[in-house]
């Protein structure tokens, strides 16, 4: 049997899963899952790199201990953040979380020089201000650029850290807001621009690329070799390749961030697009992932982290249906975006401090689907197709609650599954790699038979 290793990070979790091909179905098996989440520090919100990366280590030897040797390893976590290295080969910290609020210095000089029209045009991006353009522009500001020899996104570095060999990946590339839309590289004039170090931006190499066998530290830390490629890197484009789209089909990336979008063969870079706040995201084989980001699931982890988790999510799913008062509010509102407490943020936003619990879910239920319906009307205004069905992918996929809302709000079929999404996309990835002849619509085939994927009504 083959195996291929597919390592899944995101903000609050990383998981390592093995994935095999037995008659013609894709299995899983999870063999590790270790908790990441962001640190409060005297410079803001960081991440622990060190744990990070001893993590990923943590995960592949416990393949080793199970006797199941994968034969490929790839990598996705989330986008934007990234590490820079010296000269000398070490980290210039701290690694900081792209809900740092540094970038409140950085965004204004950046628009200094180059106006988000003029930007949004040439990168086809939406305006965050944790885009990686921001993140960089403070680093210069503060002098850490300096010394740096390279600047790898996360998953380009922890692949680093098992090889030794530096590439930069596409999909996650496309995010930074660094990289021109139509030739799918590194926009130099930009980056003269902003004064950033041309040497920092190197080759950006396509998912399936090999990086290169482990290093020879890693192979004795380990017992064993593996080869280490790129997958789509960037964990909504590992999703989306897992996505059952149908034609003229939605995807729902429902994580900790709820990305809303539709897969497109050329980038939609209009007036209309830019003021929907689109982003034209790189995907597999050059595709675009036209799509907005609302804060997903991140409302409800931080709703459960404040009520010290006395309630399960299915609890807490129970208690929003059974109650009937909600109220409608914006879920990518600036208070919500790292509260120390999301319930009494959400009390804030309406003033109403007796908010009971059941209202505070209840009404953040309806928000988010509500956007997922507002975004369904965007995209077929933007690019006059009349979306046939929506597909939620990911952790969220479970929740029925949300599922059947958002089949009432946008009146569309949805199609919930499957879960796994993000780690079958990157597992994808490799078996393409192993076997050429698996194409991106034979592997999505082999996706719907071989995971669950179920049902919910609306009306077109």
């Amino acid at each position: 049997m083959v195996y291929h290793l597919a390592i899944d990070i995101g903000a609050s979790s990383g998981r390592h899963i093995l994935g095999w091909m037995d008659n013609g179905i894709l299995n899983l098996k999870e063999v590790f899952r270790f908790d990441n989440n962001v640190t409060q520090s005297e410079v803001g919100l960081i991440w622990d790199i060190e744990h990070l990366v001893n993590m990923v280590k943590e995960g592949i030897k416990k393949c080793g201990d199970e006797g199941i040797i994968p034969e490929t390893i790839a990598i996705d976590t989330w986008a934007v953040d990234y590490v820079l290295i010296d000269k000398n080969g070490k980290e210039i910290l701290p690694f900081y979380a792209y809900r740092n609020s540094r970038t409140k210095e950085s965004v204004p000089e950046v628009e200094k020089i180059i106006s988000f029209d003029e930007l949004y045009n040439r990168t086809g991006l939406q305006k965050q201000e944790f885009n990686t353009i921001y993140q960089l522009y403070h680093d210069k500001m503060t002098g850490k650029l300096d010394n740096a020899d390279k600047f790898l996104l996360l998953p380009s570095y922890l692949s680093y850290k098992l090889t030794g060999v530096a590439k930069q990946e596409y999909t996650n590339a496309s995010t930074t807001a660094l990289v021109d839309v139509r030739k799918k590289d590194w926009d130099f004039d930009l980056i003269d621009k902003l004064g950033l170090p041309r040497h920092l931006f190197d080759t950006i190499y396509l998912p399936g690329e090999v990086v290169g066998e482990l290093s020879k530290e890693m192979q004795e830390e380990f017992g064993f070799n593996s080869k280490v490629i790129l997958c789509a890197s960037h964990d909504t484009a590992s999703a989306v390749v897992a996505c059952p789209l149908q034609k003229d089909g939605l995807f729902v990336s429902s994580g900790t961030w709820s990305l809303v979008g539709m897969e497109i063969t050329e980038p939609v870079v209009s007036e209309k697009s830019k003021e929907f706040n689109f982003t034209n995201e790189g995907g597999i084989e050059y595709r675009y992932r036209f799509l907005k980001n609302y804060m997903g699931m991140w409302l409800m982890q931080n709703i459960r982290r404040n009520i010290n988790k006395s309630l399960t999510y299915d609890e807490m799913m129970n208690l929003a249906k059974e109650t009937e008062i909600y109220n409608y509010f914006d879920v990518n509102h600036p208070s919500l975006n790292a509260p120390e407490s999301m319930v009494d943020a959400i009390k804030e936003y309406f003033g109403k401090p007796d908010m009971s619990l059941g209202e505070v879910i209840n009404s953040t239920y309806h928000s988010l689907a509500k956007s997922y319906a507002m975004a369904v009307k965007e995209i077929e205004s933007v690019t006059g197709k009349n979306v046939s069905a929506i597909s939620i992918v990911g952790g969220g996929s479970r929740d029925t609650y949300l599922n059947e809302l958002t089949a009432l709000y946008s009146k569309k079929k949805v199609l919930a599954g499957p879960v796994e999404a993000t780690a079958l996309g990157n597992i994808g990835v490799q078996l393409m790699h192993f076997d050429p002849s698996i194409t991106l619509e034979n592997l999505r085939e082999i996706i719907k038979k071989s995971f669950s994927i179920t049902e919910t009504g609306g009306n077109n």
